[in-house]
C-alpha cells in the first residue's frame, strides 16, 4: 500500500497465465515467409523484395511485447461497477474486497485503488490495470472526490514524463489512465452537480465514456429520455466525452453499420451481472427476477454488448491512441512551457545580479555570451511549441478535442 497526498494506491495483482503460446505459430510464419521468398528468387521474379512481411514481423514484436491498458471506474457505491468489470473481463478482481462497516462509511473519503491482471487470449497478452474510486460522491461535501480523481490523472502523465525524459527509455511502464467509465444513477433524470463538476475536471485529461448504470431499473422509453438529457447537458456545459472516430471509405459495410450503432448507443445503459443462469438449455450471464430473466448479453436488455465490443474489440487502440496524441500531448507541451519560462527566469535573474547596480560599465564577459546564446535557444524552443500547439490543434479538430495549453 503506498500513500500518495491526498490518495492512497492499492496495488494488486492478479496472473491468468495461458500455457499455449504462439511460439510455435510465429516460427511457422517465418518459414512460410522465407520460403515464398525463395521461390520468388528462384522463378526469377524480382519485383519481389520481401518487405511485404513487415507486418507480420511488427505483429510478432507486439505481441512478444505484449499491451498495456488502463481503465478508471468512477461512480458512487451501489451502482454495480465490480460487477460490471469482472462481466467485461470474465474475472474476479474483487474477491478479496471487504465491507466496511458504519463507522468507516462514516469517516470514509475518496481513495484510489489499482488492480492489476494479466489476461492472454490466443497468444496475445494483456496488462490490465483498473483503477477504482470507491467513496467516489458518498460523503456530504463531494469536493475532495473530484480532487483525488484529477490528481491521480496528473500523477500518472507526470511519471510517464520523467521515464521519457530520463536515459533509460526501454523499460517504460505506461500506467496512464486511457478511459475513465463515469456511472450515472438510473434514479437521476439528468447529469447531477457533482457529475458535472467530476466530468469538467477530467474531459480535458481522459477519454470519458458515460454508463447508465442499472438500466433494469428502467423502462424502455425512460432509458431514451434520460440519454436525450445527458447528451443535452454535456453540449449545454460544453464537456467532451470521448468521440468515436469516422469509419475509413474503404471499410466493409457490416463494420460500418456496426460503428453506426455504437455511435447512437452512447450514453451506454447497461445492466452487468457475474451469475450464469440457464435459460432455454444456453447457460447466459444475467439476473433472476419473478417476472423473468435479464439477459445482460441482449441487446433489447441491455447496452453491454456494444459497451464491451467498443471497450476491447473494436476502440481500445484507438482509445491510447487519443490519450497519447491529445491529452498526453497536451500535459507535455505545459510542461515544456513551465520549464522554458522558470530557465529564461533565473536567466535574467543571473544576469541581473552580474550587471550590477551599474550596467553601462559592464563590459559583456563570456557568461553573458553564454546567456545570450541560451536566450536564443530558449526563444527556439518557443518556436518548435508554437508549431506543436498547432499540430495538436489539428490534430484535436480530428478527434472534436480542444486543447488549451
Amino acid at each position: 500500500m503506498e500513500k500518495n497526498g491526498s490518495y492512497t494506491i492499492v496495488d494488486i495483482n492478479i496472473n491468468d497465465k495461458d500455457s499455449n503460446t504462439n511460439g510455435g505459430k510465429d516460427k511457422n510464419e517465418v518459414k512460410k515467409n522465407v520460403a515464398v521468398f525463395k521461390t520468388q528468387r528462384e522463378r526469377g521474379e524480382r519485383d519481389y523484395i520481401g518487405f511485404a512481411t513487415l507486418p507480420e514481423q511488427v505483429h510478432r514484436k507486439s505481441v512478444k511485447r505484449g499491451f498495456d491498458f488502463t481503465l478508471m471506474v468512477v461512480g458512487e457505491s451501489g451502482l454495480g461497477k465490480s460487477t460490471l468489470i469482472n462481466s467485461l473481463f470474465l474475472g474476479d478482481l474483487y474477491k478479496n474486497r471487504k465491507i466496511p462497516d458504519v463507522q468507516d462509511r462514516i469517516e470514509k473519503t475518496t481513495t484510489i485503488e489499482k488492480k492489476t491482471m494479466e489476461i492472454e487470449e490466443r497468444g496475445v497478452k494483456l496488462r490490465l490495470t483498473i483503477v477504482d474510486t470507491p467513496g467516489f460522491g458518498d460523503s456530504i461535501n463531494c469536493e475532495d472526490s473530484w480532487r483525488v480523481c484529477s490528481a491521480y490523472v496528473d500523477e500518472q502523465f507526470r511519471q510517464y514524463f520523467t521515464d521519457e525524459s530520463g536515459l533509460n527509455r526501454r523499460h517504460m511502464q505506461d500506467n496512464r489512465v486511457h478511459c475513465c467509465l463515469y456511472f450515472v444513477p438510473p434514479w437521476a433524470h439528468s447529469l447531477r452537480q457533482v457529475d458535472l463538476e467530476m466530468m469538467r475536471r477530467l474531459h480535458r485529461k481522459v477519454n470519458i465514456v458515460v454508463v447508465i448504470a442499472k438500466a433494469d431499473s428502467l423502462t424502455a422509453a425512460e432509458v431514451r429520455r434520460l440519454k436525450t438529457r445527458i447528451l443535452n447537458d454535456l453540449e449545454e456545459h460544453q464537456i467532451q466525452v470521448y468521440q468515436f472516430p469516422e469509419c475509413d471509405s474503404d471499410e466493409d459495410e457490416e463494420f460500418k453499420q456496426q460503428d453506426r450503432e455504437l455511435k447512437a448507443a452512447a450514453p451506454f445503459a447497461v445492466v452487468a451481472a457475474d451469475t450464469v443462469l440457464e435459460v432455454g438449455g444456453k447457460r447466459v450471464r444475467g439476473r433472476q427476477y419473478p417476472w423473468g430473466i435479464v439477459d445482460v448479453e441482449n441487446p433489447r436488455h441491455s447496452d453491454f454488448t456494444k459497451l464491451r465490443t467498443m471497450l476491447i474489440s473494436t476502440h481500445m487502440q484507438d482509445l491510447k491512441d487519443v490519450t497519447q496524441d491529445v491529452h498526453y500531448e497536451n500535459f507535455r507541451a505545459q510542461c515544456i512551457s513551465q520549464i522554458s519560462q522558470h530557465a529564461m527566469r533565473e536567466r535574467g535573474k543571473l544576469k541581473r545580479d552580474s550587471m550590477g547596480n551599474n550596467p553601462e560599465s559592464i563590459v559583456i564577459t563570456d557568461t553573458d555570451r553564454l546567456l545570450l546564446q541560451k536566450d536564443e535557444e530558449i526563444r527556439r524552443m518557443q518556436d518548435m511549441l508554437t508549431q506543436m500547439q498547432e499540430k495538436l490543434k489539428a490534430s484535436d479538430k480530428k478527434h472534436d478535442s480542444i486543447i488549451d495549453v
